[in-house]
């Protein structure tokens, strides 16, 4: 049983404790946090031990209530692997503490490839994070974009890819975010960062994107145009989507025509905080036209990438050699669909 620790008990951070807590072969043994708000207190609630990123605040969580184990320094000393959910200007900071106390981390999409030169996902490069150092968890966009283009580039080879990504202006509980009466290109340059952010756990990939920010909290959105080597029946591509786990193909029909609407079959599945781990897929937007395929998806922003870590916790703790086991293992434990 290995032993993690979460850096940043955040809006990732602490679905990702929850994830790792329910697997059988990890589990957690402290998180950190910045203030004592209530996820402070609801992760003490949990049984998590917390640890506090900031030794100067340590009588805010004394006079709040809050039992802390001690500080971040003396949290990883306890851990084989960090997982690194802290805003990204302190990812860098926080990698010279890790390599001084020889403990292995994960970082997440919102931290430079640079940052550790590697990337993670779980069906395109597994192998590639095997028992190293650090290794950096895509984007929660990028996982989405990965999830379908690689069982796809498996069936019939891509070509190019040309992307929109609509973008949610905050998460739920980001009430200073916006827009709130506009839509903004993100970045008005092109491409966006997305593309070259997919060719790092993609290799080789023709990608260009572009991406708005749009009045919404609920999810992202794609539209995907992709040049295909082999042609192929848009029920071909159906099949390979639906078979692959981590990928629902989804009815506009039954009344899943919107983002909306797949954040409300998320809570019908009864899960924790209604997350979506899986990639939504409008099967009516699925179609093949002289040789190039079209589909939209959509993606949980908050939830994505949680499965994710979990894989790369084992990847680099040599767990689990096989990257189809390791994802089996994660999703039975957490009910992917």
């Amino acid at each position: 049983m290995k032993s993690v620790v979460i850096n940043g008990y955040g809006t990732i951070g602490k679905r990702v404790a929850d994830a790792v807590n329910i697997q059988n072969d990890m589990k957690v043994i402290g998180v950190s946090k910045t203030k004592p708000d209530f996820e402070a207190k609801m992760a003490v609630k949990k049984g998590y031990d917390l640890y506090i990123a900031i030794p100067e605040r340590e009588q805010l969580f004394k006079d709040a209530g809050i039992e802390i184990a001690g500080t971040v320094d003396d949290m990883i000393k306890e851990a084989d692997v960090v997982v690194d959910c802290t805003p990204g200007n302190v990812g860098p900071a926080n990698l010279e503490k890790y390599k001084k106390e020889g403990v292995k981390a994960i970082y997440q999409g919102g931290e430079k490839h640079d940052l550790t030169g590697l990337s993670f996902n779980s069906f395109s490069n597994y192998d590639d994070s095997f028992g190293r150092e650090y290794t950096r968890v895509v984007s929660c966009n990028t996982t989405g974009l990965t999830r379908t283009l690689k069982p796809i580039d498996d069936l019939c080879g891509i070509k190019k890819i040309r992307a929109v990504m609509v973008r949610r202006g905050g998460d739920p509980n980001q009430v200073n975010k916006g827009p709130i009466n506009a839509i903004v290109p993100n970045p008005p340059t092109v491409p966006s960062h997305h593309g070259p952010d997919l060719k790092t756990v993609l290799y080789g990939s023709d990608i260009t994107t572009v991406a708005l920010i749009v009045p919404t909290t609920l999810m992202h959105q794609h539209s995907l145009m992709v040049e295909i080597e082999r042609s192929v029946e848009k029920e071909e591509i159906i099949e390979t989507l639906e078979k692959r786990s981590r990928v629902l193909v989804l009815d506009a029909k039954d009344g899943l025509g919107s983002t909306a609407e797949f954040m409300e079959y998320a809570k019908e599945l009864g899960r924790s905080r209604n997350d979506l781990f899986e990639i939504p897929v409008w099967r009516e937007s699925i179609n093949v036209v002289d040789g190039e395929l079209f589909y939209m998806q959509a993606v949980h922003q908050e939830s994505d990438v949680v499965p994710e870590n979990v894989d790369a916790i084992r990847s680099l703790l040599e767990l689990e050699g096989d990257n189809e086991k390791s994802i089996a293992k994660t999703n039975k434990a957490m009910g992917i669909l």
